[in-house]
């Protein structure tokens, strides 16, 4: 019999490092005090790691929950630039529009489809590309539009009271020229009136001075509060005054006639109310945002600003309807335009600037 082989003794565990224990111990207590032993936890989990921090810092900022306000303004600058782009288009179009007149509601229209074009790219720029530099150049743009839509009106006032108070030498060229130069001045300073808001006058850098509507500062809202005021005054006496004439020509047509025939009586009561009502209209719809951007604060809620701020637009929304389409010259350019050819049985007539 052969004895087994001997037994191999077995190797004696490794000893563990002396200096093993105390560095693990070392690491585990600088993890625990890094907080970095939690790298699954949501970042509000009230114990967030340092790379979560850094993940969340490199991430885009969230994008702004759309205001229904925007959306109307948007919605309301679309309507207006649609409108107004057919009225520009026919003026254009058609060379017997070419009066002193028709070259004042070019004006109107040209100025009220840049306010609406604004209002789109403001919400674009607002939603879409946000850049506080760009929001800037569309307010001023903005700024620039509308003021050149009232400066327009006031232009067409003028020429009403013109055509009625010198109805001889209406036709004439100073009277052309005096057209050009108020148009002119009044684009002229619409501009220099939306560049300040861009070239510094504004409140990016001073939250303070901020008024209801950002980023212009409270004086610059006050000094287009009380250009608007005076403007609009202008155009109340001047209306008041286009009135008075009115009733004094139908009061020398009675005597001529020994009696007021009711078509005249008609005409006359008929060119008060529209005068009335487009008085009437453009005072609601800008006299309530003018008067709160004086009384406003701007810790109100933005709810006051949008409120009042949308019938306004609505201004540049009925102008078309009351100076463009109701013309009967530019409906006749209408069926030109679009039909190639108007009824023969339909009856145009020319109209001055007095037909109101």
């Amino acid at each position: 019999m052969r004895a087994p082989p001997p037994r191999r003794p077995a190797a004696p565990a490794p000893r563990p490092c002396p200096r093993t224990a105390p560095a693990a111990m070392e690491a585990a207590a600088a993890l625990n005090e890094s907080g970095a032993a939690a790298p699954r936890l949501p970042a509000g989990g009230g114990g967030g790691s340092g790379n979560a921090s850094l993940e969340l810092s490199s991430r885009p900022p969230a994008p702004a929950a759309l205001n229904p306000w925007d959306v109307m303004l948007c919605v309301s600058g679309t309507a207006i630039a649609c409108e107004n782009a057919l009225v520009v288009a026919i003026i254009c179009y058609s060379p017997a529009l070419r009066t002193p007149m028709f070259v004042l509601v070019g004006s109107l229209a040209t100025a009220d489809l840049l306010a609406g074009l604004g209002l789109i790219l403001n919400f674009v720029f607002q939603y879409v590309i946000r850049s506080e530099t760009v929001s800037l150049l569309t307010v001023g743009f903005l700024v620039a539009s509308f003021a050149a839509s009232v400066s327009s009106l006031l232009a067409i006032t003028v020429d009403r009271y013109l055509s009625l108070y010198n109805a001889l030498t209406y036709y004439s060229e100073r009277t052309v020229l005096c057209i050009h130069t108020m148009l002119a001045g009044a684009w002229g300073v619409s501009l220099c009136l939306g560049l300040l808001p861009v070239l510094g006058w504004n409140c990016l850098h001073d939250r303070t001075a901020c008024s209801v509507v950002r980023p212009l500062t409270k004086s610059n809202v006050t000094l287009l509060s009380a250009s608007f005021f005076l403007i609009f005054l202008i155009m109340l006496h001047l209306y008041i005054e286009i009135c008075k004439i009115v009733c004094r020509h139908a009061h020398q047509i009675a005597l001529q006639q020994h009696f007021l025939t009711a078509s005249h009586y008609v005409a006359t009561k008929k060119g008060v109310s529209t005068l009335a009502i487009i008085l009437g209209t453009f005072g609601a719809s800008w006299l309530p945002f003018a008067i709160y951007c004086v009384v406003g604060d701007p810790e109100y809620p933005s709810v006051y600003t949008y409120a009042t701020l949308l019938p306004a637009t609505y201004n540049s929304m009925i102008n078309p309807i009351i100076y463009a389409y109701r013309n009967q010259e530019i409906q006749r350019s209408m069926w030109v335009l679009f039909c190639g050819c108007f009824q023969a049985k339909v009856s145009f007539r020319s109209r001055s600037p007095s037909d109101v």
